[in-house]
């Protein structure tokens, strides 16, 4: 223990305490902390010359204890005397450099050399006693001042350790700081990590942790588990498709039933109670996917792991079309309540939509969280805006102030004409159509890994509730609207027809379709978070191009959720934004994703036979039943009115699949390298010393294949000062890549540059731009490797990042690019050539 035995922490910090009030000398502190009061070039504020002190001050009502840290402070901190000739030489220098950063520079070299002299004078003091604390094995810490006076400190920690032992630098800023002599200052504040890697050697690792603006903040890898759903935004995101599909399910059986005229009209709530039913059955099924498949229990997963590639290949194609279906549909619906209330807008419905799918689309792309927060809100005023107008509406009935009665439906409101006879077909047609309000329960399971944890007990919780209110949505309409006699109407919606009958036309009705309008735009949300997240599930098992498998800034998987967005807008265009037109497009794809989910299910209780399995496996195989049997009859009663567009599309992009996996299989034939033969042949590894400065030859590397070894082998004819550059985003990855690296090729230096937002080029560029200062007037060459594409579409598969630096690499004139173009067509002994 380094503080005074009769300290106590609980007690208020006695006078001429040290730092955080605690009674330690410089001699017996284990911390040692170097105030820096220096703020001459700061650009947007000035006043940290003055942080120093201030944390001094404040720091004596900081609470010492920390939970999972304990009494840290017992090691012992103590905080040296502020340096005044530091404070003075900020006082000094400040009023120099305030015209020249007010003016965007200067040609005053007086001023700039004098500004400089400052800045090295500062650095000085802070390695000097950096250095100091670190002979004596004591940690040191730096309190400053500007960002310019960590140099020092990084230089005498890169010279205590020495080239033996590389350090490495976590930056947290809201800028990269690499510019070059930023208002023509060396140590500007905004040029410290530039001036770090142009003067401090044995620096191995580079994490620059900033902040963007286009689509918010970036968020960390790491971070992302913060990102996850609570159940409350969970229901509202992963939920909102069965539950706003009672908008529109109820309204498109109906549709269909009035063909048969009044006689037609009587099977609307037994076919909504089927529904209902065959809506709480597969509730339960996926309950049990969930417990199974915790990781993310979709059907692809289910259908690929337990009953083959192809099934699972089925599943997937079905899920990505109904997916799309889904923003179409939900989205047409969505602008049917808004002109069912504005008429006047009716013209304008095909913009409109395509309107709401682009703003979904760049919100969705600014991450989960912020997506969960917007639309948690609307959704749950929809539902007590629903709920409480089916509760008057069944009340009403139930008093006698409705057409109907508790048992009997009401005559319709309006005409309704038979034009053709009532038939099973007829009915099995209207039961396909009600049954769209299914679509979307699978969601929960496919979005599990998207919950905080406990994910399996929180998905399947979110699951049983999104369900029961679904029920109530569904059949709540479907029984006030036959008691009330409701039909559908060419200029309005039946949702907007029942909250007229109910509240008559005042400020209750257009909350009600305002709510039914924000709930239904954001259904499609479901979908932007399944399409893509499969997405990268198919890229990740190498069946879809490996953009689909990258993260953007957010960190949402950008390729899909921008793929989605598309053709969403191109449905909508091409069929009018009507929901009746898309219709018999949807729900075929789901209804079997949810078969072969539940047949894969059944086949991994039979095989595995897990604790309880037996009951599990009957659930699953009621779940087949019904799922299977519902798909058989919406494929057969929708086919000629356009579901088999959509079976047509699933075979299309299973085939495409396939293709792209088999192409991806072959290139991993080609491009493998044999590490034993690596090992052979590799050059034993150069001291620092020997390698010399000559040319300096820089590599990108991705992977340790035959690509990036020919690229190596040419790097290694040009000069003997290769370096290779490898950017991560996870470190454990890194670590185990740098211990390849340095076993298979011990010759070339690995720099490892830690990307945490997920960013190639600009931390490439940074590396480049600052080796182009260091290395002033010798010849620095980048060789990009890649693969010689034969066919536009390798192209598409292959993402080849590297190659993206040459436009930014040309600005450079000191900088020579050459290509590695690895021809995976020839034998290795033809590349040379």
């Amino acid at each position: 223990m380094h503080t005074d035995p009769s300290f106590d922490p609980d007690a208020p910090a006695t006078p001429g305490a040290g730092i955080f009030g605690l009674h330690c000398t410089r001699d017996t502190a284990r911390v040692i902390l170097v105030p820096v009061p220096f703020d001459a070039t700061s650009s947007y504020r000035t006043g940290a010359a003055r942080g120093p002190d201030a944390i001094r001050k404040a720091s004596v009502q900081v609470d010492l204890y920390d939970h999972t840290l304990g009494r840290i402070y017992e090691r012992g901190i103590y905080m040296e005397p502020t340096d005044e000739s530091i404070a003075h030489l900020s006082e000094q220098t400040r009023p120099i450099a305030e015209p020249i950063i007010a003016g965007g520079g200067t040609t005053d070299a007086d001023a700039v050399q004098r500004i400089d002299a400052a800045g090295e004078r500062v650095n000085a003091f802070v390695q000097s006693h950096t250095a100091a604390i670190l002979a004596e094995s004591r940690t040191p810490g730096i309190v400053g001042g500007e960002h310019s006076v960590s140099l020092g400190a990084i230089r005498a920690v890169a010279e205590h350790f020495g080239p033996a032992s590389p350090i490495g630098i976590l930056q947290i800023d809201a800028h990269m700081d690499l510019r070059d002599r930023y208002h023509g200052l060396r140590y500007s504040h905004a040029s410290i990590m530039r001036n770090v890697l142009e003067q401090v050697s044995g620096v191995e690792r580079i994490v620059q942790a900033f902040k963007g603006t286009v689509l918010g903040s970036p968020i960390a890898t790491a971070q992302s588990i913060h990102e996850r759903l609570t159940k409350i935004k969970a229901l509202a995101i992963l939920g909102s498709d069965p539950l706003s599909s009672s908008a529109y399910a109820t309204e498109e059986a109906l549709i269909l039933l009035t063909f048969a005229g009044t006689a037609g009209l009587d099977y609307l709530l037994p076919i909504g109670i089927v529904v209902a039913a065959l809506l709480v059955l597969v509730m339960i099924s996926y309950r049990e996917t969930i417990r199974a498949y915790p990781g993310g229990g979709g059907a692809y997963a289910v259908s690929h792991d337990n009953l083959g590639r192809y099934p699972g290949l089925v599943a997937a194609g079905a899920l990505m079309v109904d997916y799309t279906l889904l923003v179409s549909v939900s989205v047409s619906a969505g602008v049917a309540a808004i002109t069912s209330a504005v008429p006047e807008l009716i013209d304008y419905r095909v913009p409109m939509a395509v309107a709401f799918v682009v703003f979904f689309t760049l919100g969705n792309l600014r991450g989960i969280r912020e997506s969960g927060s917007f639309f948690a809100a609307p959704t749950y005023f929809f539902i007590l805006a629903m709920g409480g107008t089916i509760a008057v509406g069944f009340v009403r009935v139930l008093i006698g102030d409705s057409p109907g009665s508790f048992t009997h439906a009401a005559p319709p409101a309006g005409e309704v004409v038979a034009t053709q006879g009532l038939t099973i077909w007829l009915v099995l047609r209207a039961f396909s159509s009600g049954a769209s309000a299914l679509t979307g329960v699978e969601t929960i399971a496919n979005g599990t890994p998207t919950f905080k944890p406990p994910e399996a007990k929180n998905a399947r919780m979110t699951m049983a509730i999104m369900a029961g209110i679904a029920v109530y949505m569904f059949l709540g309409i479907t029984f006030v609207v036959s008691r009330f006699g409701l039909v559908p109407e060419t200029d309005q919606t039946l949702v907007s027809s029942l909250g007229r009958a109910v509240w008559g036309e005042n400020i209750v009705y257009y909350v009600l379709q305002a709510t039914t309008a924000m709930v239904l735009f954001l259904a499609a949300n479901s979908s932007f978070n399944a399409f893509p997240l499969l997405g990268s599930i198919l890229a990740r098992d190498r069946y879809l191009p490996r953009q689909f498998n990258f993260r953007g800034d957010r960190p949402a998987f950008s390729n899909g959720i921008l793929v989605l967005g598309v053709i969403a807008c191109v449905l909508l265009v091409i069929y009018g934004a009507s929901v009746t037109k898309l219709i018999p497009l949807y729900a075929v794809g789901v209804f079997i994703a949810f078969s072969l989910s539940q047949l894969g299910m059944v086949k991994r209780w039979w095989t595995r036979r897990d604790p309880g399995w037996q009951r599990s496996m009957a659930m699953n195989v009621v779940g087949l039943g019904a799922t299977a049997a519902v798909a058989v009859i919406i494929g057969a009663t929708k086919f000629t009115q356009g579901a088999w567009i959509s079976l047509v599309m699933v075979v299309v992009l299973v085939a495409v699949f396939a293709m792209i996996r088999r192409h991806y299989d072959w290139y991993e034939r080609q491009v493998k390298v044999d590490e034993d033969d690596i090992r052979r042949r590799a050059p034993p590894a150069k001291p620092l010393v020997e390698r010399g400065r000559g040319e300096h030859v820089v590599v990108p590397v991705d992977d340790i294949n035959k690509i990036t070894m020919g690229a190596i082998d040419m790097a290694r004819e040009i000069s003997g000062n290769i370096a290779a550059v490898h950017i991560a985003d996870n470190r454990d990855q890194a670590e185990e890549f740098r211990q390849r690296w340095d076993d298979l090729m011990p010759d070339v230096p690995l720099l490892i540059i830690e990307s945490p937002y997920r960013a190639f080029a600009g931390p490439m560029l940074a590396y480049i731009d600052s080796l182009e200062r260091s290395e002033g007037d010798a010849p620095i060459t980048v060789i990009l490797p890649g693969f010689r594409a034969h066919h536009w579409w390798e192209s598409l598969l292959h993402n080849q990042a590297i190659r993206r630096l040459r436009p930014f690499l040309d600005e450079h004139e000191n900088v020579r690019i050459l290509d590695f173009d690895y021809d995976v067509r020839l034998p290795d002994r033809a590349q040379a050539d």
